[in-house]
């Protein structure tokens, strides 16, 4: 069999007004043909899908068409969206006849003027391959599924866990893919919307409630061999667009009453669940503060959940480092910034400069406004870092300078990269995360990369894009009636 493979993503978040470019999906690595599976063999949902067809011992012929991916960030710009759907078409055609499609994507990718950009490229495959060609969608768990994705696809996968596991969705979507174009199985898929849209401090998957929900999904899969894929779809909670909300897909084998039920029976549970998605355990920024400079060791996380680049802010919040420099902390301090215009006033500065200048609020200014700070420069240098333990193994991070703020120390960078949230990236500017009390993380739950180095994590209740404060947020597009902007009776409509 003859299978394309497609990867092609990026995560909108509708509140950061900063859109993204080409530079920032080439950032990450614009690929081609086979320098995709040469860069990507062992890494992400490529890596999975590839050690897939190997271990399968089936008489697979893989063909790589085109991958760009971006971390996640304001809405793509028309430049983008129309050059993967060129790349998509023109890929697809050069291809020749294949039998059947590998689509990873993210799932809530919104361009300039597009609510839905995983459709509309969904549409381009079926506009070359036709109707019957089976596509397998891969998604991101935080996906916005929306009808076209679900009448467009053959089955739909999604991340098992949060933190992601893209390596095990690769794996699962090219497992389905080769099955289904054996002729062993005849997918069938039932797809419900929930109206229903909470913040990210329950988006773990190894505490309930969310554990409780995937958890359901698991057993489905172990109790009946008829159930192909149950994957469950909160969606990541600031995209605004006119079908947004969470989802869920079960996809069997021939059995759609099956399937329909399933579906039910997940929604049902994830509306059931609904005030536990919602409880906040953030504490103020100023207690934040204070509690992890008390602590005894480091390194103390604090998660700027309003400021999560990994959730499509913008990673110009300056809240923590304001309240550490006046609450005068003992302790040293990592702190991110991803400000353009303040990292190449860093680097042309130079090593061993001292500077004065306003950062922050720069990205986001509905947000944050800058603050003044004198530091000295420790270290410039930018372009592309490794990392070793990311599923993203080089990202360009743009002009990027060290600057030593009394005990706080800043990485400031061009582009938003990993926004310091591995510690590689520090490493690669010659800073060592283990030397410091203290590191602000621009994530809301992914502090796995930090963790054999940390002590304690504490969720700080900053605003931003990226802020838990759902309701509060200027919602334009999104659905209403949805919970909990507003009270909703039932998720059925």
């Amino acid at each position: 069999m003859r299978l394309g493979l497609i990867s092609v993503g990026q995560e909108t978040n509708d509140f950061n007004p900063v859109p993204t470019t080409m530079r920032d999906f080439a950032a990450f690595g614009l690929y081609e043909g086979e320098e995709i599976f040469a860069r990507l063999r062992g890494v992400g949902q490529v890596g999975g899908y590839l050690a897939a067809v190997e271990a399968s011992g089936r008489d697979v012929a893989s063909v790589p068409i085109t991958r760009g991916w971006a971390t996640a960030g304001g809405r793509i710009t028309t430049e983008c969206r129309l050059h993967f759907e060129r790349r998509i078409r023109e890929g697809l055609r050069a291809a020749g006849r294949i039998d059947g499609l590998a689509l990873q994507m993210h799932g809530a990718c919104a361009a300039e003027g597009v609510d839905d950009v995983e459709g509309a490229q969904l549409e381009v495959c079926r506009e070359v391959l036709g109707p019957d060609i089976p596509i397998v969608t891969s998604l991101d768990h935080h996906a916005n599924v929306t009808r076209r994705m679900f009448e467009l696809s053959t089955a739909i996968v999604g991340h098992r866990t949060q933190p992601h596991d893209p390596f095990d969705t690769g794996r699962i979507g090219a497992e389905l893919l080769m099955r289904i174009v054996a002729g062993e199985v005849r997918p069938t898929t039932a797809w419900r919307k929930i109206p229903m849209v909470t913040h990210q401090e329950q988006f773990l998957t190894s505490r309930h409630p969310m554990k409780t929900w995937f958890d359901r999904a698991r057993a489905m899969e172990a109790a009946d061999p008829r159930v192909l894929q149950a994957s469950n779809y909160p969606m990541q909670p600031w995209l605004d667009v006119a079908e947004g909300g969470w989802a869920t897909i079960v996809v069997t084998d021939g059995d759609r009453a099956l399937a329909e039920r399933l579906a039910d029976e997940l929604a049902d549970l994830a509306w059931s669940m609904r005030e536990a998605f919602q409880v906040r355990e953030a504490i103020s920024i100023d207690d934040a503060v204070r509690m992890a400079d008390a602590e005894p060791r480091g390194v103390v996380v604090l998660s700027d959940t309003g400021d999560t680049v990994f959730g499509g802010a913008a990673g110009d919040s300056n809240l923590i480092l304001e309240a550490m420099q006046r609450l005068r902390i003992r302790g040293r301090a990592l702190v991110p910034l991803i400000e353009p215009c303040t990292a190449r006033r860093l680097v042309a500065a130079g090593a061993g400069a001292e500077v004065t200048l306003e950062v922050g609020g720069h990205g986001a200014p509905a947000f944050f406004r800058p603050i003044t700070v004198t530091g000295r420069v420790r270290h410039v240098g930018g372009g592309i870092v490794r990392a070793a333990d990311h599923s993203q193994p080089e990202v360009d991070m743009g002009e990027t300078a060290v600057f030593d703020v009394g005990p706080v120390t800043m990485l400031v960078s061009e582009l938003r990269g990993l926004a310091g949230n591995v510690p590689d990236v520090y490493r690669a500017f010659g800073v060592e995360p283990r030397d410091y009390k203290m590191a602000v993380l621009k994530t809301a739950s992914n502090f796995q990369y930090f963790a054999p180095i940390t002590s304690r994590v504490i969720r700080v209740d900053t605003t931003g894009p990226g802020q838990s404060q759902v309701e509060t947020l200027p919602w334009r597009r999104i659905p209403r009636p949805i919970w909990p902007l507003e009270p909703v009776a039932g998720w059925r409509r």
